[in-house]
C-alpha cells in the first residue's frame, strides 16, 4: 500500500465492534478503541469509507504526535507542524480538542492554544494569518490529549457522518442516521425476514433499513465531505470510488415498514424517504400499535419507543405495560427489539429479554434489548 497512514473511526459507544466488522467486510485490518477503531490506509481507502461506511461518525487523519509536559509544549509544538501543506493562508480552518487527566483542564482553552499557533505561524511565514469558522471550516484539526501523549489528526468527514443528507423533515426526538443503522446491525437483520418498526417517528430506522437493503453507501445523498476541501483532494479518485459504490445499488426486494400514530411524524418520513430513489420501498402509514394487527405473519422488529425523558409519557409503567401486551397477543413468532433509556419501564414489559446491549442516545444511557416471542411468551 502506497502512502499508507493512521486513520481513527469515531463511533457511538457499542458500536466498536460492529463498525471493525464493517471496515473488515472491506478489507481492512483494525484495532478496537473506547468509541473508536484504529486503522491503516490510503487516500483510496479514506475516501471509500467516508463514503460507504453507515456507522463511523468521523474520519480521522492522523498527521503527528508529541509529548505535552507543561502548557506552553502544546503551543510550541502544533507551531512547528508544517501547516502550510494543509492549507493556505486564505482558507479557513477550526481545531476540536478532547482532553484526559492532561495538564489542561480545558478543552476550550486548549482548541485556543492551538489556533493561536497555527495563525502565528502563517503570519510568520506569510505575513497573514487564516481565519476560523467554527460551522463550515476548509479544514478541521482534531487534538487528543491523553495525560501527556498529544494526536493532532486532520477531521476529513468534516460534518458528523449521521447527517446523511437525506431528511428533509424531522420529527420529535429523531433518532441519529448511525444509530439507526447501528441498531439494524445488531439486531442480525438478514435483509430477507420483514423489518417492521412501528413507532417510526420520522422514518429513520425504515430508511436506514432499505439504504442497507438497497446497498445504497451512506454518503450517497450528502453532498460535502471536509476531504473535498482539502489541497490534495483527488476529485477523478472520488468520482471513481462513488461511482464503484453507487454501481452495487440494487432494487430493495424485502418487505419494510414503519408506521407512527402521529400523523405528522408519518408526513414527515414520507418527505424524507419519497424524495430519494427508495420511496417505493418503504411502506408508512399511520396505525396506532396497540390497536393494529401485525403487518406481517412474522418478521423482525425494531422500535423506539418514546422515552420518559425524551418526550413525557403521562404513566411510563401503563404505557410498557399495554406495549407488552400487544407484544405477547399479537407478535407469537416475531422477534422484538427495543432501545430505551427507562431501564424500569422495560421490566413492565412482562418479558423476559434474552440479551440486554449497553447503548447510548445522545447523553441517554439506554438498553438495547431483545424479545423472543414464541408461544411460551404468554406463559411468561
Amino acid at each position: 500500500m502506497t502512502d499508507s497512514f493512521q486513520i481513527i473511526a469515531k463511533t457511538l459507544t457499542g458500536f466498536e465492534e460492529i463498525l471493525a466488522s464493517e471496515l473488515q467486510e472491506m478489507g481492512i485490518k483494525t484495532e478496537q478503541l473506547a468509541r473508536a477503531v484504529r486503522f491503516h490506509g490510503d487516500q483510496e481507502i479514506l475516501y471509500r469509507v467516508n463514503y460507504c461506511s453507515r456507522l463511523a461518525l468521523r474520519f480521522l487523519k492522523y498527521i503527528a504526535s508529541f509529548q505535552v509536559h507543561k502548557q506552553e509544549d502544546l503551543y510550541i509544538r502544533i507551531k512547528d507542524l508544517p501547516w502550510e501543506q494543509y492549507m493556505t493562508g486564505s482558507q479557513t480552518f477550526a481545531v476540536d480538542a478532547v482532553i484526559n487527566k492532561s495538564v489542561f483542564s480545558n478543552s476550550l482553552f486548549v482548541a485556543q492554544k492551538a489556533k493561536d499557533a497555527i495563525a502565528d505561524r502563517f503570519r510568520t511565514i506569510y505575513g497573514k494569518r487564516p481565519s476560523v469558522d467554527l460551522k463550515n471550516p476548509d479544514l478541521r484539526i482534531n487534538i487528543h490529549l491523553n495525560k501527556e501523549q498529544c494526536s493532532v489528526s486532520l477531521d476529513s468527514s468534516g460534518s458528523s457522518l449521521h447527517k446523511r443528507g437525506y431528511r428533509q423533515r424531522t420529527w420529535e426526538a429523531p433518532l441519529s442516521e448511525v444509530l439507526a443503522a447501528g441498531l439494524i446491525q445488531l439486531a442480525g437483520w438478514d435483509q430477507q425476514t420483514p423489518l417492521y418498526d412501528p413507532m417510526c417517528g420520522s422514518g429513520t430506522i425504515p430508511m436506514e433499513a432499505a439504504m442497507l437493503a438497497s446497498n445504497t453507501p451512506a454518503g450517497y445523498f450528502r453532498r460535502e465531505f471536509g476531504l473535498m476541501k482539502w489541497n490534495d483532494f483527488d476529485a477523478s479518485l472520488w468520482a471513481k470510488i462513488k461511482a464503484d459504490a453507487d454501481g452495487r445499488i440494487q432494487p430493495v426486494t424485502v418487505p419494510v415498514r414503519g408506521t407512527d400514530k402521529s400523523r405528522q411524524a408519518i408526513h414527515s418520513a414520507k418527505i424524507n424517504i419519497q424524495k430519494t430513489h427508495l420511496g417505493k420501498s418503504v411502506q408508512l402509514t399511520v396505525s396506532n400499535f396497540h390497536a393494529t394487527k401485525p403487518p406481517f405473519e412474522v418478521g423482525l422488529m425494531i422500535m423506539n419507543p418514546p422515552y420518559d425523558e425524551r418526550i413525557g409519557l403521562d404513566d411510563v409503567i401503563a404505557f410498557y405495560r399495554s406495549l407488552g401486551d400487544a407484544l405477547k397477543q399479537l407478535y407469537t413468532g416475531w422477534q422484538a427489539w427495543i432501545i430505551s433509556s427507562d431501564m424500569k419501564a422495560l421490566k413492565f414489559l412482562g418479558l423476559k429479554p434474552s440479551r440486554k446491549i449497553p447503548l447510548f442516545n445522545g447523553p441517554l444511557e439506554c438498553r438495547f434489548a431483545r424479545f423472543d416471542l414464541y408461544e411460551g411468551s404468554r406463559k411468561n
